[in-house]
């Protein structure tokens, strides 16, 4: 913002266009009028000892025509010096008279006697006896700083020059009075300044009161208030103005809160959508970016406001902002990071003005990781599915094609291939059962059959049927308190959770190992955790255990047995219960798997 000068007001500038054009005037009027003024003054000085020394002159002249011996000289210098004094006047300072050797006949200064007699040094003189013409010119008195006027006038007689008559006039009077003329006239233009400013001030506020009161409402419009309104002070021009500026803001006032309307339902919009939305001007340049896509590009809108769209979707090395005019299909970009996968879809639309020409890009960002993840676990499913179905029928049609051979009429082969047969279609079995678990609680479709279970006394049911059917030498630890805690919950979906998580405890669990059981009651929730002391799982891989098919190390996996998908089944059947499930692991020391269920002390122990 500009800082305010004292020139920039229209008022200030009514006064001082008017003080400066009565200034000016003055001026130009007193420059001419002290100029003639002076002329005249000096002229008519000038004429007044002019006339006088005309007569003078003559005077002279006559008594230089008069024969006189040397002894009758004396009486000659007087003549010339009463000539001198009777024609002085207030205006003349002095008067001598030089004879023909430049020597003072006579002046009428008395101070100046003594230079009766002497010869002059004064050139004016020489140059007046040799030009024979009157001279005159100004000179300043050194010792009082005065202007004097010197006149040298020729005496002739009979056509020569028999003296030159030299007057020293006070023209400093006429200065004087021009100086007291400047002063009368400085005065009058003060005067008439004051009265020109006060009329000015007085005109420049009728003039400007009502611009000031538009100025006024134009900044109060720019804060955005529009209720204020222009005092119209008359029906002229400018009262005109001042009412056609107060429609003007009555309806910018409309315009204004159909635009605030629009605009908040526009930023609504915008805010709760779950797609990210950017807009670009006709150069690409970003102007107008959502939450969703800032949480999507993981940018704050002031970092990436008038940046290019290409540099912020990082998309240079494939596409110009030319091709992203022309692109009709999407655009699929890999936003993932290390703790976060993202995959998103990018739609492009052109903005377009009347005359069809672009003014900007809009860019519509849709989350399709969970898409993508559903379809690269469909497609892994498919996968595994295949492999696992595969490898038991490959070895069952290897083993029934021996048997078809003759294999079966060998008493030493035939039962061991038939065992392996028995046993590959018992794993495809558990596999088809399994999938048909996952299903049906995919589908959502099937419901829980809860009751109220002392939960200690379940478990240790669900454990002593493994310790009687254990084939390892594993001992099992049950660290929980033997009273009745009372859950409800469907008896036959935990106990398959149960059985999954203590399988592969014991698949994993190193002879001679443990396999501790522990439950820790909370508030409002049961916690279950089932450690074993096998060779853990790496960190990198513990989040993934509880995906279907997923294991660790899959040759040993299926060197042991087991299909990959009794952890995801437990995963399904804890979430169904409310509860939660997750692992805890350290590389060779043992995994522990913990889930919770949902418990409410009040009710068990109303029941």
């Amino acid at each position: 913002m500009k800082k305010f000068s004292i020139f920039s007001s229209i008022r200030l500038k009514f006064i001082l266009f008017f003080v400066l054009l009565i200034l000016l005037a003055m001026e130009i009027i007193g420059v001419y009028f002290v100029r003639e003024l002076e002329k005249e003054l000096t002229q008519n000085f000038k004429d007044s000892i002019l006339n006088r020394v005309n007569l003078l002159t003559y005077n002279l002249e006559e008594e230089f025509l008069k024969e006189r011996d040397s002894e009758e000289s004396l009486q000659f210098e007087d003549d010339v010096k009463k000539l001198l004094i009777d024609n002085k006047s207030s205006d003349i300072e002095e008067m001598r008279v030089y004879d023909k050797d430049l020597r003072v006949i006579a002046t009428s200064d008395p101070g100046s006697q003594d230079k009766v007699g002497q010869r002059t040094t004064d050139i004016v003189v020489t140059r007046t006896f040799v030009t024979e013409e009157m001279i005159e010119k100004m000179s300043i008195d050194k010792s009082t700083n005065e202007r004097k006027w010197l006149l040298y006038v020729p005496i002739k007689v009979d056509n020569e020059i028999e003296g030159i008559l030299f007057i020293e006039g006070k023209i400093e009077r006429v200065f004087e009075q021009i100086q007291v003329i400047n002063q009368v006239l400085i005065n009058g233009t003060i005067i008439a300044l004051v009265f020109t400013a006060i009329v000015a001030v007085i005109i420049a506020q009728t003039i400007t009161r009502p611009i000031t009161d538009m100025k006024k409402q134009a900044q109060a419009m720019a804060r955005g208030n529009y209720s204020r309104k222009v005092k119209v002070y008359g029906h002229d021009e400018i009262g005109q103005l001042a009412i056609t500026f107060n429609n003007l803001s009555k309806k910018l006032q409309d315009e204004q809160a159909k635009t605030d309307s629009e605009k908040r339902k526009l930023s609504s919009i915008l805010k709760f959508m779950t797609d990210g939305v950017i807009s670009t001007d006709r150069k690409g340049r970003i102007i107008l970016i959502n939450e969703a896509a800032e949480q999507m590009l993981n940018v704050t809108r002031e970092t990436v406001i008038s940046e290019n769209i290409i540099d912020v979707l990082e998309l240079g090395d494939k596409y110009s902002l030319k091709d992203l005019t022309q692109e009709q299909n999407s655009v699929i970009l890999d936003l993932s990071t290390n703790a976060v996968p993202l995959i998103v879809r990018v739609n492009f639309s052109i903005i377009q003005k009347e005359t069809g020409i672009m003014n900007g890009l809009i860019v519509v960002l849709h989350d399709i990781t969970e898409q993508e993840k559903i379809e690269r676990e469909r497609r892994e499913f498919v996968a595994n599915v295949s492999h696992e179905l595969r490898t038991p029928l490959t070895t069952m049609r290897s083993y029934l094609e021996a048997l078809t051979d003759g294999a079966w009429m060998d008493k030493d082969i035939a039962p061991q291939f038939l065992k392996v047969t028995q046993n590959e279609t018992e794993r495809m079995i558990r596999l088809v059962n399994d999938l048909l678990v996952l299903s049906k609680m995919d589908s959502k479709d099937y419901q829980l059959r809860k009751e109220w279970i002392n939960f200690p006394k379940f478990l240790d049911h669900i454990i002593d049927r493994f310790e009687m059917a254990k084939e390892k030498n594993v001992h099992f630890s049950r660290d929980y308190l033997n009273e009745p805690i009372l859950v409800e919950i469907d008896q036959d979906k935990i106990t398959q959770v149960l059985d999954n998580i203590i399988s592969n405890a014991l698949k994993y669990s190193p002879s001679g190992g443990t396999i501790t059981v522990k439950m820790v009651v909370f508030h409002d929730s049961l916690e279950v955790k089932i450690s074993d002391q096998g060779v853990g799982i790496p960190k990198q891989n513990l989040h993934r255990i509880f995906d279907r098919f997923y294991r660790v190390d899959k040759a040993r996996a299926r060197h042991i047995g087991g299909t990959g998908l009794g952890l995801a089944i437990a995963k399904e059947m804890v979430e169904a219960h409310n509860g939660h499930i997750w692992a805890t692991s350290i590389e060779g020391k043992g995994t522990t798997i913990h889930f919770t269920l949902p418990y409410d002390r009040d009710q068990g122990d109303d029941f």
